[in-house]
């Protein structure tokens, strides 16, 4: 069971990563919108690889410095506490900004091979720092939630739910986009932003409220 919590977990964590309205999502929806899901969708995957990347350095990382620090568990899960309504207030406040950033455009043409969609995508994403810090905040919150002993095996767990969480939302995004494209506007995106601010807020909570059960 314990492995199960720390998939779903990692799904969550996959999840909200790949949530907030950023050049990668307006990338993938514009794609979606210029030629078919099917080349959304593997844009997507492109940042689901850089997420695998991010994932499993955090992942094993804190696993091996777990196995060295024990005694530090709270004051990790406080710091990320800390970090994840951070996150979750600039989400939440975040503008739509619906306009493809000049990084972001490219001369795509009609025949753009999937491969070349997914690598592109991929470059993005990995290149962006604030996802190895997303991902180290959630991670240090969650830390002390799926588990007490740490393990290279739960780390392998964790990043598949990461994996699974990810492509979930590619896929979700790439699907709603083809099917309800025209309805996609500055208000649907700032519903997303807000809603990924509280659920990130909720993340945090979730956290202090582990320690302070722990602690009675």
């Amino acid at each position: 069971m314990e492995y199960v919590a720390t998939v779903l977990f990692g799904f969550f964590i996959g999840l909200i990563a790949a949530i907030p309205i950023g050049p990668v999502n307006l990338l993938v929806v514009r794609r979606t919108l210029a030629y078919d899901p099917q080349h959304g969708f593997m844009s997507g995957l492109g940042a689901v690889l850089a997420d695998a990347v991010y994932a499993s350095i955090t992942a094993f990382g804190f696993t091996a410095i777990a196995q060295l620090i024990r005694g530090h568990s709270t004051t990790l899960q406080v710091v990320g506490g800390l970090m994840l309504f951070y996150f979750g207030a600039r989400m939440y406040i975040a503008p739509p900004n619906i306009r493809l950033e000049d990084g972001c455009r490219t001369r795509e043409t009609k025949a753009l091979p999937l491969a070349r969609a997914m690598a592109t995508t991929f470059a993005l994403a990995v290149t962006n720092p604030a996802t190895l810090l997303a991902f180290t905040a959630m991670f240090a919150g969650v830390a002390g939630l799926v588990g007490e002993h740490a393990s290279f095996y739960g780390a392998a767990f964790l990043v598949a739910g990461v994996l699974a969480g990810s492509t979930f939302w590619w896929f979700a995004l790439t699907t709603i986009t083809g099917l309800f494209h025209k309805h996609i506007d500055d208000r649907i995106m700032t519903i997303i932003n807000k809603a990924s601010g509280v659920i990130i807020t909720a993340f945090g909570v979730a956290v202090f409220a582990h320690l302070f059960l722990r602690a009675f």
